[in-house]
């Protein structure tokens, strides 16, 4: 069953809300991807070995604390 769940970015002019999904893209298996609700940007992020998430595709430009913020709203789901 995959993962879903609402979410909201801080953008430059606001916040960014969307939909973070529990997806495989490439080798991934353990990627997530967030869709925002207006189409206006799309990332998908992935843990290394090392457990440090990056982000992996997506939409430019975008903010390097969007991969922070997602990790974040994924680690609370998960526990």
């Amino acid at each position: 069953m995959e993962q879903e769940f609402n979410a909201t970015l801080t953008g430059t002019d606001g916040p960014v809300n969307g939909v973070i999904k529990h997806v495989t893209h490439g080798g991934y298996k353990n990627a997530y991807r967030f869709d925002a609700i207006d189409d206006t940007l799309h990332l998908i992020i992935a843990p290394d070995q090392n457990g440090n998430w990056h982000k992996i595709a997506g939409t430019e430009p975008y903010l390097f604390g969007w991969v922070d913020e997602m990790a974040e709203q994924i680690a609370k789901l998960q526990a």
